[in-house]
This record gives C-alpha cells, sequence and structure tokens, in this order.
C-alpha cells in the first residue's frame, strides 16, 4: 500500500487575487495530488482562523508565507510514511500539532490544504473516483449508499461584500426545480444568467460581475435585483415557481449596526422583529425557496422565531453555524433554522467536516456545501458534495473559470454516475 513520501506547500493566488495556500502530496508509488484553498470574504466570527502573514510590504499584508512553512515544517515531518488511507488518524494528528480551538497557530488555511490533500491520495491509493472515496470515508459499510446528484443553487446577482456596495444583500440565487438533472439544470440556469445580463442592459443597469460571477447591477433596492431575475427566468422561456426557485444569502452581520438592520428598501433602521416582518413580506411577494443568515449571527431568538414563522421556506446558517459542532448542537436544541451551509476552510479538516454533516443528516437538517468567495479552479468540493450526497450544491455564478471548474466536474461526475448505472443494469454476458 502505497504510502506518504513528500508533502510541499507553496504561496499561489486564488480568484481575487489575494494569495492562498496549495499543498502537493506525492505518494511514494509516484502518484501525487494538489490541493489549493479557498478564502472567504464574509467570515463569521465562529470560523476557524485563517493564518495570513500581517507584513504591509507583501500583498497588503495578506501573504500566506506562515502557513505553507507550517505545512512544509511542521505538519509535513508528522506525515511522511503514513499511509494516505488514514485520513480521521492524520487528521487528528494535525489538529494536535495545531492544539488550539480555531486553528490559529498553524492556520485552518494550511490544516485543510494537508487535510484535503491527504483525502485525494487516499483516493488515488484506492483506485477510486474521488467522489466515491468520499462515500467511503463518509458511508458505513453497511450502508449500500447509491450516489445521486446534489440540486445546484446559482448565485446570478452579488450584493453586499461580493457586489458594488450598493446592494445589500450578499447573493440572488436560482434553485432548479430537483425534478431536472443536473446537466439540464446547468443548461438553464447558463440561459437565465445570460437572460439577466440582457435585461440588465435593457434597464440601463451596469452588468459587470462580482466576485462569484453573478452581475454587481446599480439597482435602487434589494427587491429590484429579484425582480430583475424574475424578469429574466420569463424571457428565458422557464418559468418561475415551476421550473425554477428563488433563495438568497442576506448575509446579514454586514448591515447589522448598534442592533439595528439598515437596508435600503426601508427608509428607518429595521429591529429583528421588523425585519422578520420585511421577509415575512418578500416571501410573500415572491417566495424564496432558501434564504441563508437572514439574521445577525448571534440572534438566536429572531433565528428561531424567523424559522418558525417561515415554515415552508429553508432557512440556512452559514455565519450562524460556521460548519462548527457546538454551533450546530445550540442550533438544533434551539430549532433555528433547517439547514447548514458547509465551507470545509471554516473548520479545518476534512475529517471534522464529515462529522458536522453527519450531525446535521441526524437533526434531518438539508446540506448544502459551499465554495468560497475567493476561490482557485480545485474542483475538489465538487466530488465532496456527492460523495457525502448533500442536498445542494453552492459554487456561485455558472460563470468564470474557477467557479466553471466545479460545474464541469458535476457534469463529469453526471455521465460516469449515469454510465455506471448502465453497466450495472445491462451486464455483459
Amino acid at each position: 500500500m502505497a504510502k506518504i513520501k513528500l508533502i510541499k506547500a507553496r504561496e499561489i493566488l486564488d480568484s481575487r487575487g489575494n494569495p492562498t495556500v496549495e499543498t502537493k502530496v506525492i505518494l511514494d508509488d509516484g502518484q501525487e495530488t494538489e490541493a489549493s484553498i479557498p478564502a472567504g470574504e464574509s467570515i463569521g466570527k465562529y470560523e476557524a482562523i485563517e493564518l495570513r502573514d500581517g507584513d504591509p510590504k507583501r500583498y497588503n499584508g495578506l501573504g500566506v508565507l506562515k502557513a505553507v512553512a507550517n505545512v512544509n515544517q511542521v505538519i509535513a515531518p508528522q506525515l511522511i510514511g503514513q499511509s494516505p488511507l488514514e485520513q480521521k488518524k492524520l487528521d487528528d494528528l494535525i489538529l494536535k500539532l495545531d492544539g488550539t480551538k480555531n486553528k490559529q497557530k498553524l492556520g485552518a488555511n494550511a490544516i485543510l490544504s494537508a487535510s484535503q490533500g491527504i483525502c485525494e491520495a487516499g483516493a488515488l491509493t484506492s483506485n477510486l473516483p474521488l467522489y466515491q472515496y468520499v462515500k467511503k470515508l463518509y458511508f458505513s459499510e453497511s450502508q449500500n449508499q447509491s450516489l445521486l446528484m446534489p440540486v445546484p443553487t446559482f448565485n446570478l446577482i452579488n450584493g453586499g461584500k461580493h457586489g458594488a456596495g450598493n446592494l445589500d444583500f450578499q447573493e440572488f440565487h436560482i434553485i432548479p426545480s430537483s425534478g431536472r438533472a443536473y446537466y439540464q439544470s446547468l443548461e438553464m440556469a447558463e440561459e437565465i444568467y445570460h437572460s439577466v445580463e440582457k435585461v440588465l442592459i435593457r434597464h440601463g443597469a451596469i452588468h459587470s460581475v462580482g466576485d462569484e460571477g453573478g452581475f454587481a447591477p446599480n439597482l435602487f433596492t434589494n427587491m429590484d435585483a429579484l425582480e430583475v431575475i424574475v424578469e429574466a427566468i420569463k424571457e428565458s422561456g422557464h418559468e418561475f415557481k415551476r421550473d425554477v426557485f428563488l433563495g438568497l444569502d442576506v448575509a446579514a452581520n454586514s448591515f447589522y449596526k448598534n442592533g439595528k438592520y439598515l437596508i435600503r428598501d426601508r427608509t428607518q433602521p429595521l429591529d429583528a422583529q421588523e425585519l422578520i416582518q420585511y421577509y415575512r413580506e418578500l416571501v410573500q411577494a415572491y417566495p424564496l425557496f432558501l434564504l441563508e443568515d437572514p439574521l445577525y449571527e448571534d440572534d438566536w431568538g429572531g433565528w428561531g422565531e424567523l424559522n418558525k414563522q417561515l415554515d415552508k421556506t429553508v432557512i440556512v446558517g452559514d455565519d450562524l453555524l460556521g460548519t462548527n459542532p457546538e454551533r450546530l448542537k445550540k442550533s438544533i436544541n434551539e430549532k433555528a433554522c433547517k439547514a447548514i451551509l458547509v465551507k470545509p476552510n471554516q473548520i479545518g479538516t476534512i475529517s471534522e467536516t464529515l462529522s458536522v454533516i453527519k450531525m446535521a443528516r441526524e437533526a434531518q437538517y438539508k446540506v448544502i456545501v459551499s465554495h468560497r468567495s475567493g476561490e482557485t479552479n480545485d474542483d475538489f468540493i465538487a466530488d465532496f458534495a456527492v460523495g457525502v450526497q448533500a442536498d445542494f450544491t453552492k459554487f456561485g455564478a455558472p460563470a468564470r473559470g474557477e467557479r466553471v471548474a466545479k460545474y464541469n466536474r458535476l457534469l463529469e461526475i453526471e455521465s460516469e454516475l449515469a454510465e455506471n448505472k448502465s453497466q450495472i443494469q445491462n451486464p455483459k454476458s
């Protein structure tokens, strides 16, 4: 069985032009993998800490040479000679080397790059597609789990910290009907995406794109952005509320100030109850299927009330939960939401991420596996989403190379799953 021969990290750039960590894992049979780690812009305070150099003379202080050194000088020597099939054992070893609750010593970016590289190397050693190997890590041997494709959510308009600054809400999504094949969903999303551009041009709005590939227009209100998407759906020949639904990542932390919420759709600051009433009106006008981070991340009472009132909308916790088991446990007890957004770099290791997903599943939460706004061309997250059988994926707009890499990988996986199913149903004589 192959063993780890070399682990080598280096500093590269992400999709925002900021440094991030890429780690190569080389096995003694010559096979190798590369894992490059994304970074968020809208970061909840309960996320694991990514390590930055803080040197103003390099990349405005955002360099990651310290994290790279931690991989090369601290983590790698402990992993050489180990089997990549021991994911949990090696992840636990890395966590022991760090020794902090929030990964601040070695950095979540350093830790995840090694953990993900180990996972990919394990797949190579097992001679399995990565998604099948993740399935093997996640499901017990007694679970004969057939793999289905998750439903993709597409971010068509970027606001908040991902946009041009004039929309408060961070992401405006479309969610295809779950009855469609993945390739059909991607085709429809691309058609609507280009239709959004045409609608913006016709209305004289800016149609440049934001961090995640969605358009970042100069609209007057958040509701205007929803209206643009509904218009684009109609003009693309698809039917709203039958073929495709709407979702929002509000990212309410970004407009929460001194106990109030400031949004351009209202002339006065709103308290939690007033914002909840606003969401009720919004859902009446545009039946939202998904509503992510609608309130401040520590307003547990407000989250519970909103989740109760909007019983037909899937309330999603991202900043609220931070892919953090303690936060998730509290959310389950408080009935704060119905779904968790899963981002491996929020917690640090693949094993911890798998554990959080299992906890969410046991509580009947929907699981949405997500990218970050600062991405790379690494498509690991696509395989990971299929392997854990996520309900949804969140990879941004169907545009920009770092987003399209994930969508194209899902196309490849869908084709492989269909081929395998055909072979099973029609075995050769």
